[in-house]
């Protein structure tokens, strides 16, 4: 399935890894918003916890160049630590709804979500970013 992704740390433009991962490799980004996540501070790095009713987080939706698509999904899932179905992983990559900014469209994206541990961790001990934006945090 071919699905923007949704990038809300450092895949972001202007973050070390936008230009490392995604520079030369997109056919758009624009500004989204992803409800019912909390973001939380990591170390160099932000992780989106789901959490139904919770808040918004804000970020970019990317379309990848359809050339680039296989490889930069791969690469992706390298950078964020997820392999499907092992527990070690720190992220997962999810199907979820995201609003477009621009428009108020809600389109499906992959995100990378905190995985299960991790989110189990931050919740209990971990440092919100109020107002979900890992740029402007409080």
């Amino acid at each position: 399935m071919t699905l923007p992704f949704f990038v809300y740390g450092t895949l972001r433009p202007g973050e070390v890894n936008h230009g490392l991962f995604l520079r030369g490799r997109t056919r758009s980004e624009e500004p989204g918003r992803l409800a019912d996540a909390v973001l939380y501070a990591g170390p160099g790095y932000p992780y989106a916890v789901e959490e139904p009713g919770g808040g918004m987080v804000s970020g970019e939706l990317v379309t990848a160049r359809p050339e680039a698509y296989e490889e930069l999904l791969a690469e992706l899932d390298r950078l964020e630590e997820y392999v499907p179905g092992d527990p070690r992983s720190l992220y997962e990559r999810v199907e979820r709804k995201v609003v477009r900014a621009a428009d108020g469209v809600a389109v499906r994206a992959w995100v990378y979500v905190a995985a299960p541990a991790v989110a189990t961790r931050l919740r209990a001990r971990g440092r919100t970013i109020e107002g979900g934006d890992w740029r402007t945090p409080t």
